[in-house]
Formats: C-alpha cells, sequence, structure tokens
C-alpha cells in the first residue's frame, strides 16, 4: 500500500491494465440520482473523463447517464456491480464491453485570427467537416462532431492557428442494432 502523502486519504495501487470504458446507466428521473451515481467514483478515486445526463422518457421519468472512464477492469466491474444496487437504476451497459457501440461528441471552438492564419483555420475546419456558426473579422466559432479522438486532433491543429476557447458536451454513445438498454 501507498503511504498517505499530506491527504487523510489514500489508496491502494493498481497493477492492473488501465482501460477506457463507456458506461450507459438507465436511472429515474429524480433529484440526487447523478449524485449518487458519481459517488460511486469518486469514492474509489476513479475520474470521470466524460458525463452527460439527458432525460430519454418523459412518461416513464427516465434519464440516461453515458460515464467514460479509465480504472482497471477489476473496479469498473465493482463499479457497474454497485450501481446495479442502486434503486433509482433500471439498467447498467458497459459499451465497451459489448464492442458495437457508437460515441460521438459535440465541440464549439473559438478561433481567432487574421491572415494566413485564418485561411488556414477554415481550409482545416472544411477537411474535419466542421461548421462555421459564428463570424467576425477576427474570429470563427467552428461547431464539429464526431469521435472523441477527432476532435481532440481538431483542437491540436488550431492552437498554433489562434485558439482562444473550447467547449465540448461530453459522450453521447449507444449501441449498435435493434436491442434497446433495457431489453
Amino acid at each position: 500500500m501507498r503511504q498517505p502523502t499530506g491527504s487523510a486519504y489514500f489508496m491502494e495501487e493498481h497493477h492492473e491494465p488501465v482501460a477506457r470504458h463507456t458506461l450507459a446507466i438507465l436511472v429515474d428521473n429524480e433529484p440526487g440520482v447523478l449524485a449518487r451515481v458519481i459517488g460511486l467514483f469518486s469514492g474509489r478515486g476513479y475520474n470521470i473523463d466524460s458525463l452527460t445526463v439527458s432525460e430519454v422518457s418523459h412518461e416513464a421519468n427516465l434519464s440516461r447517464i453515458t460515464v467514460v472512464t479509465t480504472g482497471p477492469a477489476e473496479v469498473i466491474d465493482q463499479i457497474k456491480t454497485q450501481l446495479d444496487r442502486l434503486v433509482p437504476v433500471h439498467s447498467v451497459v458497459d459499451l465497451t464491453l459489448t464492442g458495437r457501440a457508437l460515441e460521438r461528441e459535440l465541440l464549439l471552438v473559438k478561433v481567432r485570427g487574421k491572415g494566413e492564419a485564418r485561411v488556414e483555420a477554415l481550409s482545416l475546419a472544411d477537411a474535419f467537416r466542421a461548421r462555421v456558426i459564428d463570424a467576425t473579422i477576427e474570429s470563427f466559432v467552428f461547431e464539429i462532431t464526431g469521435k472523441p479522438d477527432k476532435l481532440d486532433q481538431f483542437i491540436i491543429l488550431m492552437k498554433p492557428l489562434g485558439l482562444v476557447e473550447v467547449a465540448r458536451t461530453g459522450v453521447a454513445s449507444i449501441a449498435r442494432g435493434p436491442e434497446g438498454m433495457a431489453e
């Protein structure tokens, strides 16, 4: 075990391989559910890379929480098991394990530039199929959707061209095929 370093809390070292997981969690749409779900991650010291929440059925009062995290398989399995035990949770699906998940994210990027940098930003945006949703003499705001790694690459390329600001929605993910989460 690692010794505490100034904190009252310390974690066991894990020597398992760490992998990225996308979890889809169907829950009752009520106050406090998100805090309880997220508490399972923070209680084990694991970061959430992306989090999206949206009502999916007004009639059934259901919301879907999509969490992207990284951790050893053992810890992810523990989190999934504990999520399944929470009363407001209807189902938990590890979309990473299905191997059939689609992931998309929306990104808004503000780029400031003039002259050649401006032309280059527009050219790259076109190559990435980003849309210009706002333009001034000194800046652009681009809208782009795609896989998270594609969006990361777009951000990297925009940095030297005058990247000012980035806003991301977080990952939305769904499994391919006719089955739904609750089936």
